[in-house]
């Protein structure tokens, strides 16, 4: 597991309308070595963006959302990842 399940939960708490801007990475800046195996990419990015749930692009907060029925986010980045 790339990080625990309360680090996840507590990172997809996060509230859009009261973190700071400046503490959300922009992914534009994120960038991903196709060539590394899908494990390794996995964990490239969320070593890149810290918060998998929330992030900024171009100074638009951005947050995601997954109903437990669509699986898990390590089974989602690793779908993204395999796609890449």
């Amino acid at each position: 597991m790339l990080m625990d399940v309360q680090t996840l939960r507590e990172l997809a708490d996060v509230d859009i309308c009261t973190v700071p801007k400046e503490s959300l990475v922009d992914i534009r800046n994120v960038k991903i070595d196709g060539a590394k195996e899908r494990n390794e990419r996995i964990s490239d990015y969320i070593r890149q963006v810290k918060n998998p749930y929330c992030f900024q692009c171009n100074g638009i907060i951005v947050k995601m959302n997954f109903s437990q029925s669509e699986g898990t986010l390590e089974e989602k980045l690793a779908g993204y990842f395999l796609s890449v």
